[in-house]
């Protein structure tokens, strides 16, 4: 706090009463302000004094990432964020980074680490090196082609003199090699300083014959590349854990295991793997091919009126366009047989209420979708976290929210929760079973439909994610969670 600039002047015209009073009065607002600073100060040197609990892991669509609002994501980032928050406290997070999957181990080895979190399946060879975790997902192994310039393999012999890669140090790697004592034939490279999604680019794209990779990847890369197709599973399915030197504090490993023993219970881990890849399965070769192709010719004559609704909703343009597409597939002057008419395929209630004139201009019909979706979001409860709280609003923007409410009270009847969407679309769609629907509020519903709308719209703005650069507004008076 700086002293008045005549305060010099004022203290000869001013008795020694009046000077002490004001210098009192000073030094106390002083020592009021400096005191938040100090208390603050003083919790940040707490802070700083917690032991670092460090995560090895590496980027990739299945373990840490940047998501479209420049946020870290993942589902092993999320895990590691939640085990500290609930059961290590004591310790402050750190992420360390390597360059691929086959130094994840080498580093929680070297002392670098003391948890690798990073999607690694439980084998044989790294459980002689270090100790997992309780398993918390299981994957399947695949073959993978590409079907548009490779053909299908009946059986491993099949595969003698084709071009085979996978990451060094995988668990595919060592697959490989268990297949080839039965099958000398077979030959693969293993390839250091790479990754799965960079080969299965390279399958899509022609550059290899063939890759393994993990069944949760491949449903998911199938959404950016429809030529990619499994030609056979690999072996059994194998489960993924976290993995921690022999050595590690034991009291670390229990609390690990009691994190994981929590969340398999509680359902928070059965919403993590919804969140990132529920919807990896739902469109078909055909609705993925089509959508790249329209992305391409028919998107760009809108694009701009999607980011100017976001510019008004702060909704991401291409969560919108992504609705749009799901509802009209951009045919602005597409019309259902109930007369839903248009780009947002608006009824003609919502047109009204949203004060639209002229459901087929797409100058019109676009904004309103988004404000109506903002309508829904404010509908749905604000303690229903992001991004269930979008989820659910998506529900209600093709069914009603009243029908939404009701999948929620049915959820929480079935000791389902009623905040998470992966419990909710559950619900929805016995909504259409007398079993259920004759004690619902609002009764019968096709609760089916609006589960694939969201699905469909969850891996339409993953695909517009990957391949459209986000847009950037001053928007901040709410934020829409980024749909995985």
């Amino acid at each position: 706090m700086n002293l008045p600039h005549n305060f010099g002047a004022l203290s000869h015209k001013r008795n020694k009463l009046q000077l002490g009073l004001l210098i009192t009065f000073v030094v106390t607002l002083l020592l009021a302000a400096c005191s938040p600073a100090e208390d603050q100060a003083k919790k940040s040197s707490v802070a700083n004094s917690k032991k670092e609990l460090v995560f090895v892991t590496h980027n990739g669509p299945t373990t840490y990432y940047m998501n479209g609002d420049n946020e870290f994501s993942g589902i092993e980032y999320d895990l590691a964020t939640l085990f500290v928050k609930d059961f290590a406290p004591e310790y402050q997070i750190k992420f360390l980074l390597v360059n691929s999957i086959s130094d994840v181990i080498p580093t929680l080895l070297k002392g670098k680490a003391n948890i690798a979190s990073a999607n690694l399946t439980v084998t044989k060879l790294r459980q002689q090196l270090v100790q997992f975790s309780k398993p918390y997902q299981e994957t399947q192994q695949q073959l993978v082609y590409n079907s548009e310039v490779g053909y299908k393999p009946k059986n491993i012999a099949a595969l003698s003199g084709r071009k085979i890669a996978v990451p060094a140090g995988t668990s595919f790697a060592e697959r490989l090699s268990q297949i080839q004592e039965k099958e000398p034939s077979l030959h693969w490279h293993a390839l250091k300083q790479t990754n799965s999604e960079t080969l299965l680019d390279e399958v899509a794209s022609g550059v290899l014959d063939f890759t393994v990779a993990d069944s949760y990847l491949i449903a998911l890369m199938q959404n950016y590349y429809p030529n990619l197709e499994v030609a056979m599973p690999l072996g059994n399915t194998e489960k993924i854990a976290w993995a921690l030197p022999k050595n590690a504090d034991p009291v670390l490993v229990k609390k690990v295991n009691l994190f994981f023993d929590k969340i398999q219970k509680d359902g928070t881990l059965r919403n993590l793997i919804d969140r990132y890849y529920g919807n990896s399965k739902r469109l078909n070769t055909l609705d993925i091919t089509n959508f790249l192709k329209l992305t391409d010719t028919l998107l760009p004559k809108y694009t701009h009126l999607f980011k100017q609704a976001q510019e008004v909703t702060g909704i991401d343009w291409r969560l919108l366009a992504a609705v749009s597409y799901r509802e009209s597939h951009w045919d602005t002057y597409s019309t259902s047989p109930t007369n839903v008419r248009g780009l947002m395929m608006l009824t003609e209630g919502t047109a009204d209420l949203m004060g639209v004139t002229d459901r087929l201009d797409p100058k019109q019909s676009i904004p309103a979708g988004a404000k109506y979706i903002v309508k829904m979001i404010d509908a749905v409860p604000e303690r229903i976290p992001e991004p269930d709280r979008t989820y659910m609003a998506l529900a209600a923007y093709n069914i009603g929210y009243a029908h939404v409410e009701d999948a929620r009270i049915l959820a929480k009847r079935l000791k389902l929760n009623p905040d998470r969407w992966a419990d909710v679309k559950k619900t929805l769609v016995l909504l259409n079973n007398p079993e259920y629907y004759v004690d619902a509020k609002y009764g019968y519903a096709s609760g089916g439909a609006p589960v694939i709308f969201v699905e469909s719209i969850r891996s339409y703005q993953r695909i517009l994610e990957r391949y459209q650069p986000s847009h950037n507004t001053d928007f901040n008076s709410f934020k829409i969670a980024r749909l995985d």
